[in-house]
C-alpha cells in the first residue's frame, strides 16, 4: 500500500511517498514559497532529484507540481496517481475535539476549522491542503489526519490546566496542549522497543530540539506533562521563540514600545530566543560556530538553552519521582553532541553516565545509547520520522474502513 503523508504549512507543502508493505521511502519533496514565486524541490529512493522555480499561487497548483514530479519526468515513481491508496495530513491543532487520527470528512475539516484562534498559521494551512488533496484526488481516496497534540491528551488536569480564572477555560478552551506529538510518540515507542519493554514499564522523558524545541515526560505509557502551551511558543527559548517568560515583562514592553498584540506576538515567536539573545543566528550550528570563536552572546545564548533544558528535564524527573530513559531528538538533539554532553554531564544526580566517545559517534541518523552500561539512567538518541508515524496511523484508519 502507498501512503502519501502531506504536512501544509501557510506557504509550504511537503510531502513524502511511502510504501507501508515495507515501510521505505519511495520520494519526498517540498513545494516552498507558495504565493511568492514557487519553487519544487524533489528527490526519490534511488538518487534521483530535481529543483525548479514554478510558480504556484496556492495549494492546489502545489499539489499539482507534487502530481508532476512524482508521475513525470526525472523524479517519476509512479504511473499515475491511482497508485496511491491513502493520505495521511499533519494537522497541528485537534484541541479537545479529536484526541486521536480520524477519516477526514466534512465534519472533521469544520471541526479542524473552529480551532483556528487556537492555530492561526497551521489550522488555515492544513485545511487548504486536505482541500488541496480533495481537489486533485476527488473524494474516492481515503484521507485521515493526524494531530500533533494527540499525543498528549493523556495530560491529567493539573498539568494542562493554567493558574487563570477557570472561566476562561470554559469559554475559551485556555490550557496547555503541546505539540511535536508525533515525534515524542515515535521516539517513545522506539525507546520501548530498545530497551525491549513495554513503554507503560518506565519512566521516559524525550527531549525534541530543533528551531522549535519541546520536552514531554511520559509515566505508565502516558503523557503527564509537556513545555509546549496553548501554542508553541511556551516551554524554553528555541530558535527565534521566547520560550516561557514572566507576562508582566511582555505587559510592560507593550506599554513602553507600544506594541500591539499582534506586534508582540511578531516579537517573542519571531526575534527571540537563541537570534534575540545572540544577534547571529537562530540556527545552533551557526552559534556554536560564533560560540568557538569567542562571540560573548552567541555563547551566552548557547548556555541560557542548555541551562533550560536541564531545568525542564530536572522538573520532570521530580514530577515522575524518577526517570528511566532520556531520548535526544530532531535537528539539535539528534546532531549536537556538545550539547547533549553538558546536559548529560549536569545530570549526574539523576544517575547519568555519559561515554563521550559514544555521544560524538552518534549523530547524523545513527541510533543509540550514549550511556554506559553502569549508567542508572540510559539515554538514548533516536531520530524522528514523523511522516512514518503518520503513514501508520493512515493505514490505522484505512485497515478500520
Amino acid at each position: 500500500m502507498n501512503i502519501l503523508v502531506i504536512n501544509a504549512g501557510s506557504s509550504s507543502l511537503k510531502y513524502q511517498l511511502i510504501d507501508m508493505t515495507t515501510e521505505a521511502l519511495v520520494a519526498k519533496g517540498v513545494c516552498e514559497r507558495i504565493g511568492i514565486d514557487g519553487r519544487l524541490v524533489a528527490s526519490t529512493f534511488d538518487g534521483r532529484s530535481l529543483e525548479r522555480d514554478v510558480p504556484m499561487t496556492n495549494h492546489t497548483e502545489a499539489f499539482l507540481q507534487v502530481k508532476l514530479a512524482l508521475t513525470e519526468g526525472e523524479c517519476k515513481v509512479l504511473e499515475s496517481l491511482k497508485e496511491i491508496d491513502a493520505i495521511g495530513h499533519r494537522v497541528v491543532h485537534g484541541g479537545t475535539l479529536f484526541q486521536e487520527s480520524v477519516l477526514i470528512d466534512e465534519n472533521v475539516i469544520d471541526g479542524i476549522k473552529s480551532l483556528r484562534d487556537l492555530a492561526p498559521l497551521h489550522n488555515p494551512a492544513g485545511i487548504q491542503g486536505i482541500r488541496a488533496c480533495i481537489g486533485v484526488f476527488g473524494s474516492e481516496v481515503p484521507e485521515v489526519a493526524v494531530f500533533d497534540n494527540a499525543f498528549h491528551s493523556t495530560m491529567p488536569p493539573e498539568s494542562y490546566m493554567f493558574a487563570l480564572p477557570y472561566e476562561y477555560y470554559e469559554k475559551y478552551s485556555i490550557r496547555r496542549y503541546g505539540f511535536h506529538g508525533t515525534s515524542h510518540r515515535f521516539v517513545s515507542e522506539r525507546c520501548a522497543e530498545l530497551m525491549g519493554k513495554p513503554l507503560k514499564d518506565f519512566k521516559l522523558i524525550t527531549c525534541h530540539l530543533g528551531n522549535g524545541s519541546s520536552i514531554t515526560a511520559i509515566k505508565d505509557g502516558k503523557v503527564l506533562d509537556t513545555s509546549m502551551g496553548l501554542t508553541p511558543l511556551d516551554g524554553f527559548m528555541m530558535g527565534t521563540r521566547t520560550g516561557a517568560v514572566d507576562p508582566s515583562a511582555v505587559l510592560y514592553l507593550m506599554e513602553k514600545e507600544g506594541w500591539t498584540p499582534k506586534q508582540a506576538a511578531d516579537v517573542m515567536n519571531k526575534n527571540s530566543g537563541t537570534l534575540g539573545i545572540s544577534g547571529v543566528s537562530s540556527d545552533d550550528r551557526d552559534l556554536r560556530a560564533a560560540a568557538e570563536k569567542g562571540h560573548e552572546r552567541a555563547i551566552l545564548a548557547r548556555n541560557m538553552l542548555m541551562y533550560q533544558i536541564r531545568k525542564v528535564i530536572g522538573s520532570y524527573a521530580a514530577a515522575m519521582n524518577g526517570v528511566d530513559a532520556i531520548v535526544f531528538t530532531g535537528g539539535i538533539g539528534e546532531n549536537t553532541f556538545d550539547l547533549r554532553q553538558n546536559i548529560c554531564e549536569n545530570l549526574t544526580y539523576l544517575g547519568v553516565k555519559i561515554d563521550l566517545a559514544r555521544n560524538e559517534d552518534l549523530r547524523f541518523g545513527k541510533e543509540g545509547a550514549i550511556t554506559t552500561a553502569d549508567s542508572k539512567a540510559s539515554v538514548f538518541i533516536i531520530p524522528t520520522n514523523e511522516e512514518l508515524l503518520i503513514a501508520r496511523d493512515t493505514l490505522a484508519v484505512v485497515k478500520e474502513l
